[in-house]
């Protein structure tokens, strides 16, 4: 398997990575999934809830998943590791607290996951959900979210990758 040292999961769109981290989590065997295999399994032997998911991003976007599958395969191979495709975003509660890290002017130093995650031990959120810019329970979930986030991406990464514009 190939791995791929650019960032090529910025190119993916948000409903393939999503599908392939759906595949990864729910059959992990051990061996780094393909390309190849996604595709493969995609078409032979998707579960049922992953079919209808395929069946609303047809109609959701201009072209299938299984057609941007096809195109990403064309340029990086099916041997190229699948979890390279695989984008993380914020919620819209995480990226509007990454948004007020970001705009504090005492801040020293960049705008890391760890920073975020100081942040938030720090009661940003609780002031957050004090100021009405979160809910009670969007703050609940924040912690949970950003360990997730630096346990997959490292604490030095930059928060602002991971925010979602909707």
């Amino acid at each position: 398997m190939i791995r791929n040292p650019i960032d090529i999961a910025t190119r993916v769109s948000p409903e393939l990575s999503e599908l392939i981290e759906t595949l990864i989590d729910q059959f992990e065997s051990g061996e780094a999934l393909t390309l190849g295999a996604v595709r493969t399994f995609l078409i032979h032997g998707m579960p049922a809830e992953t079919e209808e998911d395929e069946e609303i991003h047809h109609f959701d976007v201009d072209e299938s998943v299984i057609d941007e599958l096809d195109q990403l395969i064309e340029q990086f191979g099916e041997s190229a590791a699948a979890m390279d495709f695989i984008y993380a975003f914020a919620s819209e509660a995480l990226s509007r607290v990454i948004e007020e890290v970001m705009d504090d002017e005492n801040r020293a130093g960049p705008p890391t996951l760890e920073a975020v995650q100081e942040a938030l031990a720090n009661g940003l959120g609780s002031s957050m959900v004090g100021e009405g810019i979160l809910e009670e329970d969007e703050e609940e979930i924040l912690q949970y979210e950003i360990e997730s986030l630096i346990e997959r991406y490292g604490p030095d990464a930059m928060a602002e990758d991971f925010l979602r514009y909707e």
